[in-house]
């Protein structure tokens, strides 16, 4: 007996050494098992987001075109202690509202009658490009009006977007500059007059003054055409006679056109003051447009027009450049309207 138990003992020792080796050699080869795995995940989780983070130009190219426009809401409130401009010491001042980058767009505030302190709390909103913001400057420019002459200008402020964080509300006080010049192209004289009762629109070209100088003789050969735009496509046109060699032309010519009342809110009447030249092309000096599209003085014109059936009113209006009209017209292709002129 005592032969059998240790040989059954021996026999359990075996037993242990060789189970604790092959538990020595599995522990040791998961390990490494585990270990790649968990490279190969990191690897692959590694490749998965790195992918789509790789910018792709074409999908970012119509991201950046698609960026909405800026709204910048412009609060006029009011001036204090401005120029006497008009021999009673007094002003009759109003403000006009643009941004650089799109001088077409205009807008303008009531005009207050014979004050240096008016009060305006008038508000504009621009849409402006988020690309152009910071190239662009807001302009405020308050003029003194005057209906039978040039209306003078009292100073103007220019406020670079760039330099304002477009995030807060700002409200501040600013000193009047002196305007920067512009070229001057001339002003006009015409009176309107409307019949409802018989649709008939009276145009009368007067005169015009200090046009620009177009020939080499320092003078113009100037004369005025009259178009009249029905639903933003041409329909007729007058023009005046040619006045040599002057710079201050008197015309004193009539134009009758048929407006119908039902039409008369879609009609535009376009005022173009050009310099005749028997060698080469006609060259526009400048021009002008009124009508409910309209804005500032020339609207102000128009809608006295209506407000005054059968009364005819002049009033002087400065020549604007050619390119900036036609551009705010945005004139479709011609088509000949059914109706007529005389």
């Amino acid at each position: 007996w005592a032969l059998i138990t240790v040989a059954v003992a021996g026999a359990i020792l075996l037993l242990l050494f060789l189970i604790c080796i092959f538990k020595c050699c599995c522990s040791k080869k998961k390990p490494k098992k585990k270990e790649r795995i968990s490279l190969c995940a990191v690897s692959n989780s590694t490749t998965t987001n790195l992918v789509p983070q790789l910018p792709d130009p074409i999908l970012l190219h119509p991201v950046t075109l698609c960026l909405p426009p800026l709204q910048l809401k412009v609060g006029v409130k009011r001036a204090v202690e401005l120029k006497a401009m008009d021999s009673g010491g007094t002003s009759d001042p109003y403000v006009i509202v643009y941004l650089t980058s799109d001088r077409r767009k205009r807008y303008e505030t009531k005009v207050y009658r014979k004050t240096l302190n008016p009060i305006f709390n008038e508000s504009f909103t621009f849409q402006i490009p988020q690309a152009e913001v910071s190239e662009s400057t807001l302009v405020m420019q308050i003029y003194d009006f005057n209906r039978f002459s040039k209306h003078d200008i009292i100073g103007e402020v220019r406020l670079p977007l760039a330099s304002v964080d477009l995030q807060h509300v700002i409200e501040q006080w600013s000193d009047l500059a002196v305007a920067s010049k512009e070229e001057h192209l001339g002003e006009i004289c015409f009176s309107l007059r409307y019949v409802p009762s018989t649709g008939k629109l009276t145009v009368l070209i007067l005169e015009a003054r200090q046009l620009k100088r177009m020939d080499s003789n320092g003078l113009s050969d100037p004369f005025v055409k009259v178009h009249l735009i029905l639903n933003r496509r041409k329909w007729k046109k007058k023009r005046t006679s040619v006045k040599k060699n002057t710079l201050s032309p008197y015309f004193n010519e009539v134009f009758v056109f048929e407006v119908p009342f039902s039409q008369i809110q879609n009609v535009d009447v376009v005022i173009s003051v050009w310099d005749h030249d028997k060698v080469t092309k006609n060259e526009p000096i400048g021009k002008l447009f009124l009508g409910c599209r309209a804005t500032g003085n020339q609207l102000r014109h128009w809608s006295d027009m209506l407000s005054n059936p059968r009364r005819p009113l002049a009033q002087w209006h400065i020549l604007q450049p050619p390119e900036v009209v036609d551009k705010a017209l945005g004139l479709k292709s011609h088509l000949k309207l059914p109706l007529h002129s005389r």
